[in-house]
């Protein structure tokens, strides 16, 4: 779905009546199923991680100006929560339902990132803080660089429910939230 350079829309995008929730059980499934895919790959591509839903109609993604068409406010809700449903959402603000994060690789999958990143750097038995994890140049991942703090979070809890991490929440000290791995 995407070069090196340029992220590279699906076919659907370009089809009006995607742009429209349809009426039939079958069609409205595939077509949800599609936007799903379609969110996924942008913000995997664009290394996002949060979306506004306020905003959302606003952003490429929904809002395909060379056709003249956009997603419904109803359309995203009803594509966001097919992600929840799919494990690849979390509400940041679960009663108002206005921002989430969108998880295009489950926190499972981060904590093997991330613990892969701790073995090759021979970090066990050791504290770092999250900053060093995601900003730390000298010895980063590339799949690691700017990763949003929350997701790393939750990456980590899996991490901590394995018995590999610890983590540290800073306190009110003012000292950067950190975690220890073991090995």
């Amino acid at each position: 779905m995407a070069t090196a350079d340029k992220f590279v829309w699906p076919w659907q995008y370009s089809f009006p009546p995607f742009f429209t929730i349809q009426p039939n059980t079958d069609t409205r499934t595939k077509q949800i199923e599609d936007w799903c895919d379609l969110l996924l790959n942008y913000f995997k591509f664009h290394l996002l991680h949060k979306l506004d839903v306020m905003d959302a109609q606003t952003i490429p993604l929904f809002q395909n100006h060379a056709i003249n068409r956009k997603l419904s406010l109803n359309g995203i809700k009803r594509v966001l929560d097919h992600l929840e449903g799919k494990g690849c959402l979390e509400w940041e603000d679960a009663k108002a339902r206005n921002r989430c994060y969108i998880f295009w690789r489950h926190p499972e999958e981060w904590a093997d990132i991330v613990f892969q990143w701790v073995k090759r750097n021979g970090l066990d038995d050791t504290v770092c803080t999250l900053y060093e994890i995601i900003a730390n140049d000298a010895i980063q991942d590339a799949q690691l660089v700017g990763l949003d703090t929350y997701v790393l979070k939750k990456a980590i809890q899996v991490l901590e429910r394995r018995g590999k991490a610890k983590l540290f929440i800073d306190d009110g000290t003012g000292e950067e939230d950190g975690v220890k791995f073991f090995s």
